[in-house]
């Protein structure tokens, strides 16, 4: 993230206090939530945004290096909000799971309370010119380098 990028306001009518529903809950690894994508409005964008990148980071995840759970790009830059489905030319890439799409969370039983960084990010250009398969690390080293300004919510999970 480029340290002088601006911020805007990202907000979830589906984060209730913070947490998730079950409705967007993993629908696997041991979970049977709906793993319906979470809804997400924002505003304030900088002029000269030309497309939106979406992710969700567990930083808690025990693997050493967090986890995608969430990769999406090529969205219009007159979007404001994200629904059930990307919109037209958007991309949903593929998370650390090897799926596509989004995947709810699903810490492990016991664990502490897990945050999901939910990042919406305005860029610089109208298409990252990546295939839907392209590894989460790489997409997200990727649109690093297009970050005009972004805007962060965060959700807490825990079993």
């Amino acid at each position: 993230m480029p340290v002088d990028a601006a911020r805007f306001t990202v907000t979830s009518p589906d984060l209730v206090n913070g947490s998730f529903p079950q409705a967007n809950w993993a629908n696997s690894f041991g979970c049977d939530g709906g793993n319906r994508p979470l809804r997400l409005e924002w505003h304030g964008a900088p002029a000269g945004t030309r497309s939106f990148a979406v992710t969700m980071f567990d930083q808690d995840a025990p693997t050493g290096s967090g986890f995608w759970h969430w990769l999406s790009w090529d969205l219009p830059a007159t979007a404001t909000a994200l629904g059930d489905a990307l919109p037209p030319g958007a991309v949903s890439g593929t998370d650390d799971a090897g799926l596509p799409g989004y995947l709810g969370p699903c810490p492990p039983v016991g664990d502490r309370p897990h945050r999901y960084r939910i990042t919406v990010y305005a860029l610089d250009t109208p298409s990252l010119a990546l295939p839907a398969a392209t590894p989460p690390a790489v997409a997200a080293f990727t649109l690093g380098g297009h970050v005009l300004a972004y805007g962060q919510t965060t959700g807490v999970a825990a079993r």
